[in-house]
């Protein structure tokens, strides 16, 4: 079988590496603070704020179809930031879509109600919103890819864990952010207090542009620039020659439905249905963010050891039944019961699969179309998951209260998961070649001809 080489050239030295490694980390924790705090924004106060005329279950159904734009948003964002960065460099993507991220997010919180600009409120939320998702939508790739291209081979799945850390550093800052206006009145909340968040990213993004334009740019897309020039259209490359590595990630990405569910869904759950504070479950998503943060990088390290395909399949398999204890677990309103199931939801059943995902992703695709095609797979599959929160909560007004449905909608998803990672190659020892390898008899994809007219040199 032949192989795809994820190492780079020349490594670097380990204190360059240690600045790739965090800054794709502290980059990606700004990018998903801004993504977060709109969804948790949405479960709390933004249906009764831009869609005042409905009642208060179907105002929070309209806040969350304006949160679900952002996921339709995020697979064309993927494919323009990953055009660029398999054109222009890694590291141009990822400064551009950290600063359209954060004018987005500061836009929002300034944004007047409908009580002050009508209809014209919530029609500029979800533009906002859309922009949020295309933001994100090139960072991902972008990430990833400059922390497993910098890193040392044997130790892919570790350094691709740094960005997939950013997720629950992100939601512990959007959660913290929200807990630290506790003090506030139900009506001080809602009526400046939650502006606070959204405004006070303009200065974690000053920060991470800071860390991002001091990195490197990858050595292997440097490296490969030199010897063959670019490819005119990455993400029709990587479609024409890899389709079937892009909808396997696209299915395998299916896990984020039950992490949309646990982060966002069931806060609204929580204080509408069982009747428990805000504040317990933002502290229970608080706490399993941070246990979390700690089990993404073990769980990418075990798949350096025994294999990305191994670590997520067992993930998804656990991830098919846990819906049944999870909701059981919220369901008796109390608090360390509703902890408990959030932190296994998070940091053992979720992070198994999202620790490993960004090497497996990565090495599914050879360097010249690797940010496409990850960025493919990844946000195709986001736009399912994304809707989860708005599908959910339609499922629980149809049955009236209970979450049965909602628990078989997951346990189906994750069901996808797993056949996805069945059927996809194991590639954490692939070494050699930087192109796709092999050809769809293996699984990997095939090799684009150094001349062939599709490449450009500019």
């Amino acid at each position: 079988m032949k192989s795809i080489n994820l190492a780079p050239p020349n490594p670097g030295t380990a204190a360059m590496r240690r600045k790739v490694f965090l800054g794709s980390f502290i980059g990606t924790a700004i990018e998903w603070y801004d993504f977060f705090i709109y969804g948790l924004a949405a479960a709390l106060v933004l249906g009764e704020l831009y869609f005042p005329t409905f009642d208060p279950a179907v105002g929070t159904l309209s806040a969350f179809a304006a949160f679900s734009v952002g996921f339709v948003a995020r697979p064309l964002g993927g494919v323009v930031f990953s055009h660029f960065g398999d054109r222009v460099g890694r590291k141009s993507a990822l400064v551009a879509s950290l600063l359209l991220m954060g004018t987005a997010t500061f836009l929002i919180g300034c944004l007047p109600t409908y009580e002050t600009i009508g209809i014209a409120a919530p029609i500029c939320l979800v533009l906002l919103r859309f922009c949020q998702g295309f933001a994100v939508g090139g960072e991902w790739g972008g990430a990833v890819l400059m922390s497993v291209e910098h890193s040392l081979p044997h130790r892919r799945g570790l350094a691709g864990s740094f960005p997939q850390m950013g997720v629950p550093a992100g939601l512990v800052l959007a959660s913290g952010a929200f807990i630290a206006l506790s003090p506030l009145s139900e009506q001080q909340f809602a009526s400046w207090g939650w502006r606070i968040p959204f405004l006070a990213s303009a200065l974690l993004v000053v920060v991470g542009l800071v860390i991002r334009l001091g990195i490197a740019e990858s050595p292997e897309f440097q490296d490969l620039r030199r010897r063959n020039g670019a490819l005119k259209s990455p993400a029709w490359t990587a479609l024409r020659h890899n389709p079937k590595q892009v909808l396997l990630a696209a299915a395998m990405r299916q896990e984020t439905t039950l992490f949309y569910v646990l982060v966002t869904f069931v806060v609204s759950y929580g204080t509408g249905q069982v009747g428990v504070t805000r504040d317990v479950m933002l502290n229970g998503t608080t706490i399993a963010a941070c246990v979390t943060f700690l089990t993404i990088p073990m769980f990418g390290a075990l798949s350096d050891r025994f294999g990305r395909r191994s670590i997520f399949r067992l993930g998804a398999a656990f991830a098919i039944v846990f819906p049944f204890p999870f909701f059981a677990l919220v369901d008796t309103g109390e608090p360390w019961l509703i902890y408990l199931a959030l932190v296994i939801g998070l940091a053992l059943v979720h992070a198994s699969m999202y620790g490993p995902q960004a090497a497996f992703f990565s090495e599914l695709f050879g360097t010249e179309v690797r940010y496409s095609g990850a960025s493919l797979g990844y946000q195709l599959g986001s736009v399912v998951g994304g809707l989860s929160p708005l599908i959910a909560t339609t499922l629980i007004v149809a049955a009236d209260g209970s979450p049965l449905y909602v628990i078989l909608y997951v346990a189906a998803l994750q069901a996808v998961t797993f056949l996805g990672a069945t059927f996809a190659p194991e590639t954490h020892r692939i070494s050699a070649a930087t192109s796709p390898a092999g050809s769809g008899r293996d699984g990997i994809g095939e090799r684009v001809n150094k001349h062939s007219p599709e490449r450009s040199s500019d």
